[in-house]
């Protein structure tokens, strides 16, 4: 089976150059940090590009695939154009997102629009922007678009998010597809909400069932136990109401390497049971073959990013922990604080013939629970180095957040020896750009 992408733990161009630094497209990465500052996101788009690429050799055996980069997990303009120059459409959930891929040029025709509580405002916007699909996620939402897009004398295209039951043995605040969910009709519903779109929504076209199990997933049984699912009910909806579907979309949710532990299967692994899966249930239940979208985020974008720090004050417990802090934590990367996620890194400048410490990186932020990384080896971490953490691609950028009133980080896009921002770091008045005080308190 093919190693993809997916299961790298850092980006395919980095090595240590001649100076002894670490480098990632070419670009050293104390250059970098002199240049930029940091705490700095870095992109390394050869692994953007190939990982896009795994993707497309690993599904081109089924005819009719659908790539859309779920960009929840982190959406710019720029790596917006990149994944649409490699094919890739998007899964977007909000106004923002939305507004971004379309600012950045993509065919809004590959856009789709998911979400548990879109708003009138939002709704509207995917309408006048020409939002190729919305998954409705609940009979309010059937209701609510139906309306609008009754109001703009528009028919339009819908998916409906179903819950499949089935539980993924991840972070239960990243499991989304068991019975007990915020997200999705349950199967029992399924019914209800097909016979209002035939008779009564008749502003909105339903061409498919979307669902999703999960994100990190390591597991493949899931797929196939999920697209049997989706075939099923396409099947006897099709018995029921004469109703053919032709589009199931299975979600995301792939899994990456974040320590050298995870072994997450590669994206050819995964395309196999896939496709596998969805040819044996179209021969079981009698359906026509489906178009198959998948939502990958995750996967596509964590192994391209790191994060660069620079470490200052350091503090040893007496007969404990000697704790090495550095200049961002939570607010650039809360997912240690929100899932005790884990990751890895390594001193990015030459540090040679240091014995090694085992060490915990905290953050700067004013929370006991502001620690990245729990009892790391690193070659005697001192102030002024600078940590790269790795796999930082995915939800850092995108769960940002202005705590203890400090900017958002910088993002530099990395290739061929030439380094370029993609997001710019906010100053101080950006901080209080949106402050108001009344003339009352004045």
């Amino acid at each position: 089976m093919n190693e993809s992408t997916n299961q790298l733990l850092k980006p395919v161009t980095l090595k240590t150059n001649e100076c002894g630094n670490l480098e990632i497209g070419g670009c050293d990465l104390a250059e970098l940090v002199e240049k930029y500052g940091t705490p700095l996101y870095v992109i390394d788009e050869a692994t953007l590009r190939n990982v896009c690429d795994d993707y497309k050799k690993a599904f081109s055996k089924y005819k009719n695939v659908n790539m859309m980069f779920a960009s929840k997990s982190l959406c710019t303009m720029a790596t917006s154009v990149i994944l649409s120059q490699e094919g890739f459409g998007f899964d977007v959930v909000s106004a923002g997102e939305i507004y971004t891929v379309y600012k950045s040029g993509v065919d809004m025709k590959k856009v789709l629009f998911n979400g548990n509580n879109k708003s009138f405002d939002e709704l509207s916007l995917a309408l006048e922007l020409g939002v190729g699909r919305i998954s409705v996620d609940n009979f309010f939402e059937l209701d609510l678009l139906n309306e609008i897009a009754k109001s703009h004398s528009k028919t339009v295209d819908i998916l409906l998010r179903i819950t499949p039951g089935i539980e993924c043995h991840t972070h239960e605040y990243i499991q989304t597809g068991h019975l007990d969910s915020k997200f999705g009709f349950d199967l029992t519903q399924i019914d209800e909400a097909v016979e209002l779109i035939l008779n009564s929504y008749t502003n909105l076209k339903l061409h498919g069932l979307h669902a999703h199990i999960g994100s990190q997933i390591f597991e493949t049984k899931v797929y196939h136990d999920e697209i049997e699912i989706l075939v099923k009910e396409i099947a006897r909806l099709d018995e029921k109401f004469g109703l053919k579907l032709d589009e199931i979309n299975i979600g995301g949710g792939l899994g990456v390497k974040y320590t050298e532990s995870d072994c997450p299967p590669s994206t050819f692994e995964i395309a196999d049971v896939i496709v596998n899966s969805l040819t044996e249930s179209i021969k079981k239940y009698g359906i026509e073959p489906p178009a198959l979208f998948i939502e990958p985020g995750r996967s596509i974008i964590s192994t391209c990013g790191v994060t660069l720090y620079t470490i200052g004050s350091s503090k040893q417990v007496p007969k404990g922990k000697k704790y090495v802090a550095v200049d961002g934590g939570m607010a650039d990367n809360p997912r240690p604080s929100m899932y005790q996620a884990k990751y890895s890194a390594e001193i990015a400048n030459c540090k040679k013939d240091e014995s090694l410490q085992t060490v915990t990186i905290a953050g700067r932020f004013c929370e006991s629970g502001d620690i990245l990384i729990k009892d790391i080896e690193l070659p005697n971490p001192q102030e002024g180095d600078i940590l790269c953490v790795y796999n930082t691609g995915a939800y850092n950028y995108s769960m940002a957040s202005n705590y203890n009133r400090v900017q958002k980080s910088q993002m530099v896009i990395v290739n061929n020896s030439k380094s370029d921002i993609i997001v710019n770091r906010e100053t101080l008045d950006d901080l209080i750009s949106h402050d108001v005080v009344p003339d009352r308190l004045k």
